[in-house]
């Protein structure tokens, strides 16, 4: 038999060895390989949102891993979901976002559903996305979103105990509210881990875990 190959697709180098870890540990067999570009999360950061150009760089990246050989695609970044979207109907292999079965096991664990983040343009793209996909199982859910206004500064200028104490007090927060709460980025995971026991009244998801899971029930 073949041997699978995944190609992911990053906005930033630091997602990398976590990933690479995951894959290492969920994915035997598999070949991996990435491709980075920190200047598509960038640009949507500086603008405010996803251009069409940048979407159809990102599209041109999906396009640039199936030639590479990959016989499936998985993008890292929610930001850019919207484009991902566009890139898997213009591609032969599957693409997959980096927040789709996370959303998905949202949908599945409860009807009150929280999404943090400390970027807006990450907020919007997971939100909507968690909205689409409860409608397309069937499902009403109430949904809150909670931006950490802030702590992505702290965390870029390099004061990661500021950035992970305000998103720790935003999940303590959101916890008392909803069933279920979603990580829109993978920056935030570590700080799950931080919390008490006590804490964590609720599920509390972060998408790259989920998503490797995923992958590995359909290439494994």
């Amino acid at each position: 038999m073949k041997q699978k190959t995944l190609g992911l697709i990053h906005t930033s180098a630091t997602l990398v060895p976590m990933f690479q870890q995951l894959c290492q540990q969920q994915l035997p067999g598999v070949n991996v390989f990435n491709i980075v570009d920190d200047s598509l999360i960038k640009d949507v950061i500086n603008r405010g949102e996803l251009t069409a150009l940048t979407a159809r760089r990102v599209v041109d990246y999906v396009g640039s891993a199936e030639a590479a050989g990959a016989d499936f695609i998985m993008v890292t970044c929610s930001s850019i979901g919207a484009a991902v979207e566009a890139a898997a109907a213009l591609t032969s292999v599957p693409v997959l976002r980096v927040d789709q079965p996370l959303a998905d096991l949202a949908v599945q664990t409860g009807t009150r559903i929280g999404v943090i983040a400390t970027l807006p343009t990450t907020l919007a793209p997971t939100s909507d996305l968690v909205k689409r996909r409860a409608a397309l199982a069937g499902k009403e859910i109430q949904l809150t979103s909670r931006l950490c206004e802030g702590a992505f500064e702290a965390l870029m200028s390099g004061d990661t105990a500021k950035h992970d104490t305000m998103v720790a007090n935003a999940l303590r927060e959101l916890s008392k509210e909803v069933d279920v709460i979603l990580l829109a980025q993978a920056s935030m995971a570590r700080v799950v881990d931080s919390l008490a026991d006590s804490d964590k009244r609720v599920p509390i998801l972060a998408s790259p875990p989920q998503a490797i899971k995923h992958l590995a029930s359909v290439l494994i």
